[in-house]
Formats: structure tokens, sequence, C-alpha cells
């Protein structure tokens, strides 16, 4: 079983029962939770937006490939409501974020390392996002 760390976040609705069941769901699609950190509140990253988002990040043990994870992950937020609205948009010179309901990022898997046009494992991003790293923090010392 491979252990891999997710980050969780909402800004659209009720955003505590969507992190909430993003967690159910990941457990019963990707694999067991081991860890769940505290929620946070934090500001829009790399967006304006009137919605603060609530952050959390898991750990749970998986059996599923890199790719199939993503897949699933991509499933359970189409399921959980984020549309093409919703999705981040990215083309050759930036990314534009926008609100969303439900947002599932494959932070960490084991140790491996994937550098693919639509899946990069470790998270580019993650040292920069104090949201992604004070909650991992808080589950990684345990």
């Amino acid at each position: 079983m491979t252990k891999v760390y997710l980050g969780l976040g909402s800004n659209l609705g009720d955003r505590e029962e969507h992190l909430r069941r993003a967690i159910v769901l990941i457990g019963e699609r990707v694999g067991e939770v081991l860890r769940q950190s505290s929620f946070i509140e934090t500001e829009p990253w790399g967006f304006e937006s009137e919605n603060r988002f609530l952050n959390a990040v898991i750990l749970c043990e998986t059996d599923l490939t890199p790719r199939q994870l993503l897949r699933t992950t991509q499933q359970i937020e189409r399921d959980m409501g984020k549309s093409r609205k919703h999705a981040t948009v990215r083309n050759q010179r930036s990314t534009q974020f926008k609100d969303r309901p439900i947002d599932i990022d494959i932070l960490l898997y084991d140790d491996l390392t994937v550098d693919e046009p639509d899946l990069k494992i470790p998270h580019p991003l993650m040292q920069e996002r104090d949201f992604v790293m004070i909650p991992l923090r808080e589950i990684r010392d345990e």
C-alpha cells in the first residue's frame, strides 16, 4: 500500500460539509484515511474572490497508481459539483484559478516523483502555499 497526502479546499457553499463529504468519498474510493488535519480558513491564493477557503490535508493508504488516483479524485470533484466553470484554466503562459465547491490535489505519493503535463508529484506549488504546508506539517509531525 502506498501512502498519499491529499490537499482539500472549498470556497463555495457549505465548505465544511464539502470537505467532510470529500474525505468520506476518498475513504470509499481511494483507500483508508489514516490522518486528517484541522480545517483552516484562508484567503484565496492566485486569484481574487470574496469567498474564503476552508482547507485541510489528509493522509491515506491506497493501491491506486498515480494516474488512477488522479482520475479518482477528479471524479470525486465532479460528483461533488465541480464543473468546467469551476475548473482551473491553464495555458502555456498562465494559470487562472476560480471559485469551486471542492478541489483535491495530490501533494505527495510516497517518495515518487511524476512530471507529466497533467500530473506533477510532488505538487509543484505546495511549498508556496501556507494553506497546504500548515495542515501538512500538522499531520506529518504526529
